[in-house]
């Protein structure tokens, strides 16, 4: 396939970051959340579905969003939620347990991640949707577990009109007999409920950690065909440090977390355009008339479950875009950006492939910082590490400004109308 680059590659170690340091790392210290799910009363669903105990045990059920209003329904902002952006920055989990209500987070964007997901599906098929068979029959489970969450969670959005169906009311498709679907019918069908990937793992007998399928439809940097059947070792290998220093105890960890204790994270990455699929910048250089207001800070929330049945780990990625002209009125964030950019760890920064995007983010930063300071928004004694802190202390809301993905960035015009005068 022409877009992929070889593993030695600045994209390719950044892809090996987000698809399993980033996926299976974390994981290495859930042990810490045990004592705090163990105090949460698991509050048992009922239902008619076969192995609806199975699937929930230990877990309450979400909180229902009776009045959700897709038309201007947001999800948090992971600047500031989940640890995603820190200063002084290092190479970290920065992990904490998941409320089982953000396990699916559904914003105003849904449509169109769900349309172009199936658009990718349509072109690339096993590419970005595979499942070998010892995962089939997790797949089938990862269905139910939706099934059984998403009319709980959003019942504006989602209803079981019979037992053992969905039926989605947003784009009017409905599927019955959920608890006969297995592999990747499971996995296309779940693409057709929820914004998120999902990658899928499993302790083989050799006791080492493989992928064994997904549905991974916006990797964005990565294939899931290039990293299928493969354990964490071999997929790790072009990350520092992992395999020397992690891998052990990532793999007793994987083997050890229980169903009952979901993590979750996010980890961001500066992308060139809105491709969720394959990014530009993964294997080629920012277009020469980009402007860098039109840069995006991608952000992957990423949740860590087992299922209870087949035991499989499962991984899921909502990848969530701000152009970095989002982060404007956004206090001390464009600071904070340049800082990590200019005073981290030299080879963690060059790991997020700044050779590519550097030139052109940083002066655009430093001008947003600026004017944060002219507008009398922030002032240059502020310390950018109480970003946080500074909205609390001021009762300011946490920013919500997001460009849509559904519409062409100016830059995007541009090249788009370069082309058509080059014909």
């Amino acid at each position: 396939m022409a877009m992929l680059v070889p593993w030695s590659s600045a994209s390719s170690l950044e892809a090996a970051e987000r698809v399993v340091l980033l996926t299976f790392a974390v994981l290495a210290v859930c042990g810490l959340m045990r004592s705090w799910y163990n105090g949460i009363a698991g509050k048992r669903r009922s239902g008619n579905r076969k192995h609806t105990k199975e699937v929930s045990v230990g877990l309450p059920d979400p909180d229902p969003l009776a009045e959700f209003d897709l038309e201007t329904a947001t999800a948090r902002n992971f600047v500031y939620a989940n640890k995603t952006m820190r200063y002084p920055y290092h190479q970290t989990m920065a992990h904490q347990p998941m409320h089982i209500n953000h396990w699916i987070e559904i914003d105003k964007e849904y449509k169109w991640y769900l349309d172009e997901k199936a658009r990718v599906i349509k072109e690339h098929g096993k590419t970005v949707v595979d499942s070998l068979p010892e995962n089939d029959e997790a797949c089938g489970e990862l269905l139910e577990l939706l099934a059984d969450y998403l009319p709980k969670r959003y019942p504006t959005l989602f209803k079981q009109h019979a037992p053992d169906s969905i039926t989605n009311l947003v784009t009017g498709d409905r599927f019955d007999n959920v608890s006969q679907q297995k592999s990747t019918d499971a996995l296309v069908i779940i693409s057709r409920l929820v914004q998120d990937d999902f990658l899928m793992a499993r302790e083989r007998p050799d006791g080492k950690v493989y992928l064994v399928g997904g549905l991974v439809v916006f990797p964005g940097t990565y294939l899931l065909s290039e990293t299928i059947d493969k354990p964490l070792g071999v997929l790790h290998a072009p990350v520092p440090d992992f395999n020397q220093k992690l891998l052990m105890s990532v793999e007793r960890t994987l083997k050890r977390f229980k169903p009952n204790q979901p993590f979750e994270r996010s980890s961001w990455n500066i992308m060139d355009d809105r491709n969720l699929f394959w990014h530009n910048i993964a294997s080629g250089l920012p277009d020469k008339d980009l402007r860098p207001q039109d840069l995006w800070l991608r952000i992957d929330h990423q949740t860590f479950r087992k299922l209870p049945r087949t035991n499989a780990i499962i991984f899921g990625v909502r990848p969530i875009m701000r152009r970095i002209e989002d982060l404007a009125d956004s206090p001390l964030v464009p600071s904070l950006m340049e800082k990590v950019h200019t005073e981290s760890a030299e080879h963690l920064i060059k790991y997020k492939g700044i050779a590519k995007y550097g030139d052109l983010l940083l002066p655009y930063l430093r001008e947003l910082t600026k004017s944060q300071i002219e507008r009398g928004l922030i002032s240059s004694e502020d310390d950018v590490r109480s970003f946080r802190e500074f909205l609390k202390d001021r009762g300011m809301p946490v920013p919500s400004t997001q460009t849509s993905l559904a519409v062409p960035t100016e830059s995007e015009r541009r090249k788009a109308e370069r082309g058509n005068q080059a014909v």
